[in-house]
């Protein structure tokens, strides 16, 4: 019997037994190895505050029912090839699918792992790619003085790639000061929100905070573009668009991975820029970015404190037995 995670109300989440499914021609068997949680958009699906106007932008792959609940939702699910195609059988691939122990998809809808990325750190594939396509949105320069405003798995991942850059000069800004060594781990700078730079060339803004933004803001030099990462679901998000706003000529734009960087999109189909995201990932550093295992068995009473206000985790990891 197959199990998977459902979201039920607000604040719950059961496991569910379903009938396990055979591969039809073109289709695979995979046994799941790990799943992550997007604790940005998942706490918003748990709390039931995903906005009707978005209920169907925001379906996720073989996502089942419909928001606000219940819904079977996910995104990030690593596992093992245990039928189908000669080719892939065996392989470990990364797949946008729910949490579920184990799911029949068709065969585009995986993508072998590289030999070198682990399958524990491969769940991070989904935030690399809203990462990487966030960088192509932004059009990072060699050079830049870039800052990062807020330090969860996706900023801490812009921060990392916009590290790569030649030249940049990249500062990941965080109200936890533990997160200084989050920073360090990935060869970027660090700073509280009252030690953030100034005249910074470019800027990205991943906090989903008010106060965040206006950090984001502030750091922003002349003719700056802040790049919105931030989602706030039915949330109002206040911005002071007075002062020197208008007077500075900044821009404040908006970069979300359901659809390909305008830059891009013509030679880069989704599935070319997930294959990119997985080839990211080879470096071991990217590991300070996974939390402790979490057992899928128990993973709906973990729910309530992981995806709480008071969560701080970055990317948890859940464990298939």
């Amino acid at each position: 019997m197959t199990r998977a995670l459902w979201y039920v109300a607000p604040g719950q989440a059961v496991l569910r037994d379903e009938a396990p499914a055979a591969p039809g021609p073109g289709e695979v068997l995979v046994q799941t190895r790990y799943s992550a949680l997007s604790r940005g958009t998942e706490s918003l699906v748990f709390r039931g505050v995903v906005p009707t106007s978005e209920h169907d932008r925001m379906r996720a792959p073989f996502q089942a029912g419909a928001f606000p609940f219940p819904v079977k939702y996910g995104y990030a699910a690593v596992g093992t090839v245990t039928a189908g195609p000669g080719d892939l059988l065996g392989r470990a691939v990364f797949a946008l699918h729910p949490h579920q122990s184990a799911f029949v998809v068709p065969v585009d809808a995986v993508v072998a792992l590289p030999a070198d990325v682990p399958p524990r750190r491969a769940v991070l594939a989904a935030n690399m790619e809203t990462a990487l396509n966030a960088l192509w949105d932004a059009a990072v320069l060699p050079g830049s003085r870039v800052a990062v405003i807020g330090a969860g798995t996706v900023g801490a991942l812009v921060a990392w790639l916009a590290g790569h850059v030649a030249g940049a000069q990249v500062t990941l800004v965080d109200i936890r000061p533990e997160r200084a060594a989050l920073a360090a781990a990935l060869g970027v700078g660090f700073a509280a929100p009252d030690a953030a730079p100034a005249e910074c060339d470019l800027v990205f803004h991943a906090s989903a905070t008010p106060e965040g933004l206006a950090t984001a803001l502030a750091a922003a030099g002349d003719e700056t573009t802040i790049v919105e990462l931030s989602w706030y679901g039915d949330r109002a998000a206040s911005v002071s668009l007075g002062g020197a706003f208008h007077s500075r000529r900044l821009r404040l734009v908006a970069s979300q991975v359901g659809r390909v960087a305008p830059a891009m999109r013509a030679r880069w189909p989704h599935r070319r820029r997930l294959s990119a995201a997985l080839a990211l990932l080879r470096d071991p550093r990217l590991d300070v970015l996974l939390e402790p295992d979490v057992p899928f068995e128990d993973l709906p009473a973990a729910l309530p404190s992981l995806l709480g206000p008071d969560g701080a985790a970055l990317c948890q990891v859940v464990a298939y037995s």
